[in-house]
């Protein structure tokens, strides 16, 4: 795993003039624990292709738990309780769901904590850009949740309080 996030921190080489190699764009999100809580983090997204490739490690959950983990609508964590990120980010309007089914642009994997409370998860996602557009994660909020996702509970998976805020930046 330490291996994989080296290499998705690195950088380009540069490529001579002409050759039009394609640009890597990456985002990236600091997860600091909501009032109350302790969870805290880091999230590495990186456009390639069509997908993006999230890489996250999350700090400080209870151990060995479920957690629901979404980009939300707006990018912005003032409110102490994660509340102020808004909604899920939702484009296309689609019902909250499993990442395998239909489901919001910003439904994403659970975090699962090991017995240490450190949740890593590294996984593609498509539908969203780390480029400008209305389906970019760039200015989103990034909520880790208490609980499990249920993946059918609409609108939010029924994930409970919000333990960590983040907000999505160009890096």
């Amino acid at each position: 795993m330490a291996a994989l996030l080296v290499a998705g921190c690195s950088s380009s080489p540069p490529t001579a003039p002409g050759k039009g190699a394609p640009k890597v764009s990456k985002a990236f999100a600091l997860l600091e624990a909501t009032k109350g809580n302790q969870a805290t983090g880091q999230v590495q997204f990186s456009q390639e292709g069509d997908r993006v490739l999230v890489i996250a490690t999350v700090h400080d959950l209870a151990p060995n738990s479920l957690h629901g983990f979404h980009i939300h609508a707006n990018g912005d964590c003032s409110s102490g309780d994660g509340m102020s990120a808004g909604g899920h980010f939702n484009p296309d309007n689609r019902p909250h769901g499993a990442p395998d089914a239909p489901h919001h642009a910003g439904d994403m994997p659970q975090l699962k904590a090991d017995a240490n409370g450190v949740a890593s998860a590294t996984f593609v996602m498509r539908g969203v850009t780390v480029t400008a557009g209305d389906r970019s994660v760039v200015g989103k909020g990034l909520i880790v949740h208490q609980d499990p996702d249920d993946y059918t509970t609409q609108p939010t998976g029924n994930s409970g309080a919000r333990i960590a805020c983040g907000i999505v930046v160009l890096r």
